[in-house]
């Protein structure tokens, strides 16, 4: 590694952050009593301590308090911008079918609708924020930027939370399950679980207190990298999870659809972190799978599981530069080796894979064509098995140079030059406009 390349990963490590073992020991667990639970040094408020038993229906609201945003203007007489939000809690129902908290926000925006219909609202899906508590994009509003020595994490969904409140749009941010509410720990990249999480939060914004939109707004979703993965997930499991909600669009950028092509792309990068998250919440989801992890983990990969569970996105950047997985078994193998050799885990990985099913509205897939984190070969594929499934599909292809071979740039840049038109895609759907697809392209595309 060159001189300069601890100087570079902490400048790779904040450009992510400002735009984009706990399988084997429990994670720090708290119930509503009072209980503070402190990660990394930052004390999670105790309002994301969820209560013993939860309400019955999906979607509904557990509790809900203001927020005040790290970043907003004041103005006497007119109000706050971008606008007034509230902290929320809300059930869900998780992968194994049990019920789950879910922590958020909702922006009320301070500027008029102008478009037709009641003021729509957009959910928004966050990208990889990492495993603790206090990364979460809810306390990522309140605190754009967190630093103390022992953790990093910077709010970047932010930008584009506010760009849509700038439309007159109402956005609704989930943090996931797991993340931010401290019962249990957040399971990253569980496509049930995200897609869920995503639905309810649509229709818990309903009974937010003064809360302007209705049940007859339109609702878009919004996500890159790990929320592209949600939103995709949403997308399939809305005509059978959420036919109540009025669905008109989603943005699906970079989404891991198929978590082993995935693996493959982050193993050995700056972002190998999100291995680590990625077995983590799955076990945390499948049980079974800790055995397996106890049987083929050395202690270095166990330790790093246990560290990753606390970590956010910066702080895995930083610790697990370019590791690769075989550092972390015993045998010396890949995760994707034992994955091969494991029929049960590959069953499990297997069934985390999107594509399978038809979205019922349209959807806008955007991938970079350079994207070496979540491989833009996948991303791909699955907007060519949608498309052969009939869904209306527009995908955007971001072409863009090679930027840097595992250093995110691939994943992240895309992000930024494509969000724009997302956002104007968004807008659209929302309006009532309709839509075409491009999926008669998909074999001239890259």
């Amino acid at each position: 590694m060159s001189q300069h390349a601890p100087r570079m990963l902490f400048a790779t490590a904040l450009a992510v952050a400002a735009v984009a073992p706990a399988t084997l020991a429990a994670p720090a667990v708290a119930a509503d009593n009072g209980t503070t639970v402190v990660s990394r040094g930052v004390e999670i408020p105790e309002f994301y301590n969820p209560p013993a038993t939860l309400p019955g229906a999906n979607g509904a609201l557990v509790r809900t308090e203001p927020l005040p945003l790290g970043v907003g203007l004041s103005i006497p007489g007119i109000g706050s911008l971008p606008g007034t939000a509230t902290r929320v809690m809300y059930r869900t129902t998780d992968n194994n079918g049990a019920p789950a908290a879910v922590t958020g926000a909702y922006i009320e925006p301070h500027v008029a609708w102008n478009g037709a219909g009641d003021r729509p609202l957009v959910v928004v899906a966050p990208g990889t924020m990492g495993q603790g508590d206090q990364c979460s994009a809810s306390l990522g509003l309140e605190r754009p930027i967190t630093f103390n020595g022992d953790t990093v994490s910077v709010g970047y969904e932010d930008i584009g939370i506010y760009r849509l409140l700038a439309r007159g749009v109402a956005v609704m941010v989930t943090d996931y399950v797991g993340l931010g509410a401290t019962d249990r720990l957040h399971t990253y990249v569980d496509r049930v679980d995200g897609g869920h999480a995503v639905l309810d939060a649509a229709r818990a914004a309903l009974d937010v207190p003064d809360a302007s939109v209705t049940s007859g707004s339109r609702v878009a979703l919004y996500g890159y990298s790990q929320g592209g993965g949600a939103t995709g997930s949403a997308s399939e499991l809305a005509a059978t999870y959420a036919p109540d909600v009025n669905l008109v669009g989603a943005y699906v950028g970079a989404p891991p659809a198929d978590l082993r092509a995935t693996a493959e792309g982050i193993d050995g990068s700056a972002l190998v972190a999100a291995l680590g998250w990625t077995i983590n919440g799955l076990a945390q989801s499948n049980p079974e799978l800790r055995p397996i992890l106890d049987e083929n983990l050395n202690q270095a990969g166990k330790a790093a599981l246990e560290d990753l569970s606390t970590a956010c996105v910066a702080d895995g950047i930083i610790s697990y530069p370019f590791q690769r997985s075989s550092s972390w078994t015993t045998t010396g193998e890949s995760l994707d080796d034992i994955i091969e050799r494991e029929p049960e885990v590959r069953a499990i990985i297997d069934e985390q894979k999107l594509g399978r099913l038809k979205p019922q509205f349209p959807v806008r897939l955007a991938t970079g064509t350079e994207d070496d984190i979540v491989p833009h070969a996948q991303s791909r594929q699955l907007a060519v098995d949608w498309c052969r499934k009939g869904a209306k599909v527009t995908y955007k292809a971001v072409i863009l140079p090679n930027l840097g071979d595992g250093l995110v740039t691939n994943h992240v840049t895309p992000l930024l030059v494509d969000q724009t038109e997302a956002i104007n895609w968004v807008t659209d759907r929302v309006k009532g406009y309709a839509t075409g697809s491009n999926c008669v392209t998909m074999p001239i595309q890259p």
